[in-house]
């Protein structure tokens, strides 16, 4: 373990002093000192008592803000502003890294699925996790499952009650929502909810193993309900008021740590999303790239594809644009 990572871990218990630090980490005081710097230079304002070094009462949004306590095996790589951070962290995944968070406090040139833009300013939470899990390629859609999941559980912890649409949209509310008409916004029923975040998976890898995996994530933290597209939501408007970031981004770090990483994480997903969607025992459309299905959904299998009841039978559909739709007696 770095001097850094040891110094974050160290301060999440107590004050530490430098001389102790260094004793057992066997490096010199100095380069303690250096890692103290390095943490203070990030935005982690470490202070100097008496008693040795102690961490800030309220630590900010930053890399060593996010990793200070964090019970998940993951770096934290920070910037103000990227274009992209799926961008960026398929860089580090070129590179060979693994097990690195990319977070921008904005997104510049965000993007959604199916290439739509996603709107990301500045307040949001927008992060791409670089892994290398030992699965073929198959099976990479249960990490984007446990990424939505990771989200609900994250918003939940800030008392927001969210829920998941097939695949991965994270959505609040019901039916109901809003969309632009004649320069006003109007309702229309249909959609699942407002939209609070999304997930965007990205992977290269051979006929038998994924070689790399980009997990990004993006949720509309502390922001405007204005600044959004009308279908959208924000964590600021659901909860009233501004929630901790810091803490939210690595509450989603250790749910999606503790879903991926372990063997059975195949029934763990499945399990996990099942309690957290709304579109089962919903009538959906999903538009496929050989046509629309529609009917009613009744599960989901591994690695993710949806079980629908249609009238002319059971179909698994793997990947298209869900839409839930009203019951016939709604």
């Amino acid at each position: 373990m770095d001097t850094r990572r040891a110094l974050l871990d160290a301060l999440a218990d107590a004050p530490v002093s430098g001389p102790a630090l260094a004793a057992e980490l066997g490096v010199s005081r100095a380069a303690v000192w250096k890692a103290v710097e390095t943490l203070r230079g990030e935005g982690f304002a470490v202070e100097s008592t008496p008693e040795g070094y102690v961490a800030p009462t309220d630590p900010a949004y930053c890399a060593a803000g996010i990793e200070f306590g964090i019970d998940a095996p993951y770096s934290v790589e920070y910037h103000d502003s990227l274009p992209s951070t799926n961008d960026r962290a398929r860089e580090l995944a070129s590179e060979g890294a693994a097990d690195v968070a990319v977070v921008a406090d904005e997104q510049t040139g965000g993007r959604g699925r199916l290439d739509r833009e996603w709107v990301a300013p500045s307040g949001g939470v927008w992060l791409s996790l670089v892994t290398r899990p030992t699965v073929p390629p198959a099976r990479a859609p249960l990490f984007t499952l446990a990424a939505a999941v990771a989200t609900v559980d994250a918003c939940s912890d800030v008392s927001v009650d969210a829920h998941i649409k097939w695949p991965n949209d994270v959505l609040v509310g019901g039916d109901e929502g809003t969309e632009k008409g004649d320069g006003d916004a109007v309702e229309r029923p249909g959609r699942g909810g407002r939209k609070l975040a999304g997930v965007l998976t990205e992977m290269e890898g051979e006929a038998d193993r994924v070689s790399w995996l980009v997990v990004g994530v993006g949720v509309n933290a502390n922001l405007d309900p204005e600044v959004l597209p009308a279908d959208a939501t924000s964590l600021r408007a659901e909860a009233g008021g501004d929630v901790d970031r810091r803490r939210f981004a690595a509450t989603l770090l250790e749910r999606f740590a503790a879903l991926a990483e372990t063997a059975d994480r195949s029934d763990r997903i499945l399990a996990a999303w099942r309690d957290r969607a709304s579109t089962l025992g919903r009538r959906v459309r999903v538009e496929t790239p050989t046509g629309a299905v529609e009917g009613t959904a009744v599960d989901v299998e591994s690695p993710g594809a949806l079980v629908i009841d249609t009238d002319d039978g059971t179909q698994r559909v793997h990947a298209g644009d869900c839409e839930h739709l009203r019951d016939a007696d709604g």
